[in-house]
């Protein structure tokens, strides 16, 4: 017989939020939704052939800014260990703040390079650094079962103002063309006093010889080796990192990479994009707000791994149909995506030790993540140029619906064999002292999520 146990999407009592949790979640909301706030994104790619770059300088721009990310990330996530997480928000602010003006004065190819790799190393910062803070803000209020209610109200919030904003976009470039980029930078230093009202946390203290040294170089060595050792130390963590590589991969690629060409490649003009953009926009900021409506018959590993699926199918799906059916089928894929996100990101957050440098191994994911997608877009540059693009939808589709599969099997097993080895440490511990230690929770248990339609904080 099934095993029941607390459903994992049943809803935290919103009461015993503190006044401190509470400003931890509000200035978390204003942060993501500022920070993220970029007035140019439905326009870059216009913006930049305006300027004169052809469509291989422009994806080629692209690629060097998930290969930038991915360097960034290595110090950033270390540098967010031993300085606090909340630092590295308002240094993320400041940079995406000066990356935001650089079109302004140098629309050109060196001007959208600096401009992309600052906004590389912006989100670096922030990257890891803004779960991190969330994530242990609460914990230190004992409010860590209202992270993912708190996750994705952050991100809901997010995505609202972008459809109320972008479509303010266009009578504003005809009153001054260098205007979505002036409103971003705006908005980041918004954030910026967003992340300087955060409440202090201490960071994780050096100890032994790196305590004594007082050289810094040593304590991000030493958070290196600890992140390291808690990747060896537990498949199950980095098989859940592997998993997400999916979700970011297709999301982030055809949102941002490949939204216009699939578009245009339907008929659907540059005047309508806006409005199917926004759309997308709605279906995620609902999906994410709502990861409740899920249900609890499955565990969250396998809806992520579903839901991963639902996504290729959902993008392969529009290279057949008409101009309605594709931007109907892009709502659903921006819908599936928005269920994922705030899934996975406590997925992940749950399964880092606590002693364990969290924003070091958020930065081992998003490294990961971008490093995939460094590589797509070079393949989907490459297919738009020889005119392939619904061969690469196509591919897409396959390789996700082989390999997810597998690798949740191979999660089940790291599951399993956690459990096996926790009832033997239990087992230990009540010979040896009458009291048993707890074994790790079963998956359909792991996640209590507070969600539901309780007050925002």
């Amino acid at each position: 017989m099934r095993r029941h146990g607390p459903a994992p999407w049943r809803r935290a009592p919103h009461e015993d939020l503190t006044p401190a949790a509470r400003r931890v979640i509000r200035l978390n909301n204003g942060f993501q939704l500022l920070f993220n706030l970029l007035w140019w994104m439905p326009v870059f790619y216009a913006y930049q052939r305006d300027a004169g770059l052809s469509d291989g300088q422009i994806f080629g721009i692209q690629s060097i800014y998930y290969i930038a990310f991915c360097l960034f990330e290595i110090p950033t996530g270390l540098v967010a260990d031993r300085i606090g997480a909340r630092n590295c928000l308002w240094a993320g602010a400041v940079v995406m703040t000066a990356a935001n003006l650089m079109p302004v004065f140098s629309p050109s190819y060196p001007g959208f390079l600096l401009h992309f790799l600052a906004i590389a190393a912006g989100r670096s910062l922030t990257s890891g650094a803004a779960s991190a803070c969330l994530y242990d803000g609460l914990r230190a209020e004992g409010a860590d079962a209202h992270y993912l209610r708190a996750e994705g109200t952050a991100r809901a919030l997010g995505l609202a103002a972008k459809v109320v904003c972008w479509p303010l976009v266009g009578p504003l470039m005809v009153l001054a063309p260098q205007a979505p980029y002036v409103l971003s930078a705006a908005s980041a230093a918004g954030s910026l006093g967003c992340a300087l009202a955060l409440p202090r946390l201490v960071p994780r203290e050096a100890s032994g010889a790196s305590r004594a040294s007082g050289r810094r170089e040593a304590a991000l060595l030493r958070d290196t080796g600890a992140a390291l050792r808690a990747l060896r130390a537990s498949p199950w963590l980095a098989l859940l990192m592997v998993q997400g590589v999916a979700v970011f991969t297709l999301s982030r690629i055809c949102q941002v990479n490949l939204f216009q060409p699939v578009l245009l490649h339907h008929g659907i003009g540059e005047g309508s994009t806006g409005s199917v953009l926004a759309a997308m926009t709605v279906a995620e900021a609902v999906a994410s707000a709502r990861p409740r409506w899920l249900g609890s018959r499955l565990s969250p590993t396998a809806w992520v791994s579903l839901l991963s699926v639902a996504l290729a199918a959902t993008l392969a799906g529009t290279t057949v149909g008409g101009p309605w059916t594709v931007a109907a089928l892009l709502c659903v894929f921006a819908a599936i995506t928005g269920f994922c996100y705030p899934v996975q990101r406590k997925l992940i957050n749950d399964a880092i030790p606590k002693d364990a440098p969290r924003a070091t191994l958020l930065s081992v994911e998003s490294i990961v993540d971008r490093g995939v997608c460094a590589l797509a877009a070079v393949a989907a540059g490459a297919c738009l140029a020889a005119g392939r693009l619904d061969a690469l939808l196509w591919q897409s589709a396959a390789v996700t619906c082989v390999l997810i599969p597998a690798l949740h099997l191979a999660l089940r097993r790291a599951n399993r064999a956690a459990r096996t080895r926790g009832a033997g440490t239990a087992t230990g511990a009540d010979a040896g002292s009458g009291r048993a230690r707890t074994l790790p929770a079963d998956e359909p248990v792991a996640l209590p999520v507070d969600e539901g339609a309780a007050p925002r904080a």
